[in-house]
């Protein structure tokens, strides 16, 4: 599939207006870039192949990277996620210290999560710590699929010019809220195995985790 050029255009985030231009973009199979608690992410339908490849496509995002699940609330979890028994227990510790917030936890994945969002048998999920990036999720059903809004390989933006650099007339809308709180990605843990295993450092640190889910085996070294 080549990538699909268009006109890009950028509005402020925190009107409902926006907010509901946001989810017609998203419904009628579009990109969209919004501002998170961590970094600019670049969302789609996660129930939408069509949509799922032109991310792929826009960002020149290698076909075996998966992209996360970020939900507008914990209650949407079991609808894509499976809790492993070893994980039930802590995973009420854990998300109610880090959700919402800056922590990806990767957990077996459910039926209805397309291969296109993850070819594996795990998909990635967070619920981000930023109001206006929950409302559009909300609206949108729930759960969204997103990527930092970026070119592969290039630094995750965190404004909105910065996506327009990188994405511009690749994807249909920007949605501005001001810089990213964070300004670095979020930790990723694959609650999948045991023990855990930290797969991207980010604004959370081993050390916290580790109080909270005991050791956990680093596998990036990083």
């Amino acid at each position: 599939m080549d990538t699909v050029f268009v006109k890009t255009e950028i509005i402020h985030a925190h009107s409902s207006s926006a907010q509901r231009r946001a989810v017609e973009v998203l419904q009628a199979g579009g990109l969209v870039a919004f501002p998170t608690d961590t970094v600019y992410g670049l969302a789609m339908m996660p129930w939408s192949p069509q949509a799922v490849s032109r991310c792929y496509q826009a960002k020149r995002r290698p076909a075996d990277r998966p992209i996360p699940l970020l939900l507008s609330d914990q209650k949407h979890l079991p609808r894509v996620a499976i809790l492993p028994d070893w994980f039930k227990e802590p995973f009420v510790k854990v998300a109610a210290l880090f959700w919402p917030g800056a922590l990806t936890i990767v957990l077996p994945k459910t039926e209805i999560v397309l291969d296109e969002v993850s070819h594996g048998p795990t998909v990635a999920v967070r619920v981000p710590d930023l109001e206006v990036t929950r409302s559009i999720i909300e609206l949108a059903g729930g759960i969204l699929a997103v990527t930092s809004a970026n070119l592969s390989g290039q630094p995750s933006p965190v404004t909105a010019s910065e996506v327009m650099e990188q994405l511009g007339g690749r994807i249909e809308l920007i949605l501005d809220g001001g810089p990213c709180r964070a300004g670095v990605p979020s930790t990723v843990v694959d609650c999948s195995v045991v023990p855990p295993r930290v797969l991207r450092h980010g604004a959370i640190a081993t050390a916290v985790l580790e109080a909270a889910l005991g050791a956990i085996e680093d596998c990036r070294g990083e």
